[in-house]
Order: C-alpha cells, then structure tokens, then sequence
C-alpha cells in the first residue's frame, strides 16, 4: 500500500517512515478514530459493519488449487475463516473479512488508524511476520504481499502453518488487482466487483460535486512535511491516483517531474524546487506540527496555494497515504470537505 523508499523495499520501507510518524500517530490516535467514524463513504460504510469471518461456507465452495506469483500450486480452503493478510487488510476490511491478526511497528503501538473502526479489537503482528507469531494465530490461510517478505526460507515456514498465498510486487502495486484476487481468493469475487462497482460510483459522485462548485481543472498536490524535509506522492499511487486520475485534478508540472524519475510512492521535493509548486491546492500532512521550519519559511510562504489560503491540513493517520477502496473513500470525503463547504 505504502512505499516510502526503493520498490523492492515493501513494508519494510513503510516501517522507517512509520517510526519517523509514530509520535504524530500515537497522538492523532483519538481523533482519528473520530474521523474514521463519521466517514460517509459507502466502502466505509461497509467497513464499519464488517464481522469475522464465522459465514456458514456455500454449499459450491470447494477446496481449490491456485498458483501465486511465485509459482507455489497453493490449496486454498473452501471458505477461509482465520485469513492472515498482513498490510492487505484495506482489501479484506472492503470485502467484510475480519483477519485474525492486523499489521503493526512498534510492538503494536503503530497501526493503520484509518481501518480502526473496522479492525478495533483485532490484536496485532509484527510487521515482519515471524513465523512463531504467525503460527500462534492458528490461520487457515496466509496472504502475502509481496516476494521479498517471503525470502530466506520464510516462504517453507509459513506454508507449513497454512496454505500461504503470495500477491507478488506486480499485483501489489495495483490495488484493484489486489482486491480482485484476495476477493477470488475468498470466495468472494461477486463482493470484490461491488466494491470496485460503488468505488466509482463515488469517485464520479465527488468528481461531479467538485465541477458543481467550480472546481474543475484546478490542480493539486499532497505533500507529507517530516524531520524537516518534504515529500510528494506518486501521481500513480495512493492519494495521487485518487486526486488525478478519479477525481480530475489537474497535476502540478513538478509533480510530474518527481513522479517520472520516482523509486517509491512518497519521494523527496528538493528545497530549491519546492517554490516550482504552482498548484491551486494543496493538501498537507505536517508530522513536524504547527512550529515546523518548513512552513515558515519564505519558499513556502511564497507559493500560490499558500498565498491564496487553499493548504487544507490533513491527518497523517487517515488513508492519504495507503491505496485500496478504504482509503480511496476517505480521501474523497477529506476532499469535499475541504473544498465545498
């Protein structure tokens, strides 16, 4: 969902920026939870009603053999009921799957907040997955996401726990793949095309509501302010994909730029080319809080959006910075009320 650094990193790259953040986390904690629940996406929605996997299994479920990325011939139970899913569990949150285990750093104390009105009771793993955690929650089917997590022999050790499906970085990348196949891969491809169905529903909803107030072909950026330094997101990825390719904002030319020459989902702006970022908007995650140096300084306060009073503030903790239909609908929701009032 979340790469920081190179590709090849997965989530280990997403544990040096979760670190980076957990203060702003642990501290946003609360109001996240807030805004997580007021959330009036219809994929939220769905999330706030999701139960454990306890379904009665259709009478046509069959025990099935499925080759992952990598090759394995995988046999996936007939209706998984104790799904471990690290860092996939935007799509199993979607799909109204409770996994036996959420994604965690920090022994625990980090987690992804805006999936908590969903996953609230659910205990944690440890980001890497070891393999005695991973066989303390007893799961009848392991999805990983990506090849490199299954490297040095953890691929051997996790299949003898559970049939153990990996997604592979191609699949990962793209969340609706990722959707579409964790949702085969449950038995539930019917509720995968209805969540990708009601997903572009909103997004042509919100895009429609943007046009009305007159915002239409304006630009904007996301940019995250961390220890002092800036960084933009992928314009394919994440919040990028949603502000540019769901909802129609036009993309800022530095942004472009970055996004052309990117090795990761958030990559560094450059100080001397921060003041390059003519966009009308800009939406802002600010980990280093209202006395940061970024914020004061004359490049920053030099450019349009800032001048024209259109910086929103928004909560590192909340979806900008994950991909799936979870996040997707809350980031529309922090558009609109941002920008229509």
């Amino acid at each position: 969902m979340l790469n920081v650094f190179k590709k090849k990193t997965g989530r280990t790259g997403f544990v040096l920026l979760s670190l980076l953040i957990l203060t702003l986390v642990l501290s946003a904690c609360g109001s996240s939870a807030a805004n997580n629940s007021a959330s009036s996406s219809n994929t939220s929605n769905a999330a706030a009603s999701t139960e454990p996997s306890d379904s009665t299994a259709p009478s046509e479920a069959a025990e099935r053999t499925i080759k992952d990325a990598m090759g394995h011939d995988v046999k996936i139970p007939a209706n998984p009921q104790r799904v471990l899913a690290s860092y996939l569990e935007d799509h199993l949150v979607a799909l109204g799957v409770k996994p036996v285990a959420q994604w965690s750093v920090a022994d625990g104390k980090s987690i992804q907040d805006y999936l908590q009105s969903s996953l609230s009771g659910v205990p944690t793993i440890a980001y890497d997955l070891p393999p005695e955690q991973v066989a303390s929650f007893n799961p009848d089917l392991i999805i990983i996401d990506s090849e490199s997590a299954v490297e040095k022999g953890l691929y051997e050790q996790y299949s003898a726990i559970a049939p153990t499906y990996v997604l592979g970085d191609a699949v990962r990348n793209d969340w609706r793949k990722s959707l579409t196949t964790i949702g085969d891969l449950l038995g539930k491809s019917a509720e995968a095309e209805k969540v990708l169905a009601d997903y572009d529903q909103k997004a042509a909803d919100t895009k429609s509501t943007l046009e009305a107030a007159g915002l239409s072909g304006q630009s904007a950026a996301v940019l995250w302010i961390t220890q002092k330094a800036v960084y933009t997101v992928k314009d394919s990825v994440a919040s990028g994909n949603v502000l540019y390719h769901d909802l129609g904002f036009s993309e800022p030319s530095l942004v472009t730029d970055i996004s052309k020459a990117a090795q990761a989902d958030w990559n560094p702006v450059p100080v001397e080319q921060l003041s390059k970022l003519d966009a009308d908007h800009i939406f802002v995650m600010n980990s280093d809080g209202p006395d940061s140096e970024t914020i004061k300084s004359p490049i920053w306060q030099g450019l349009k959006a800032v001048k024209n009073g259109n910086v929103h503030e928004i909560s590192a903790s909340g979806g900008w910075m994950y991909k799936g239909a979870v996040a997707g609908g809350q980031i529309m929701d922090d558009v609109l009320s941002n920008l229509v009032k």
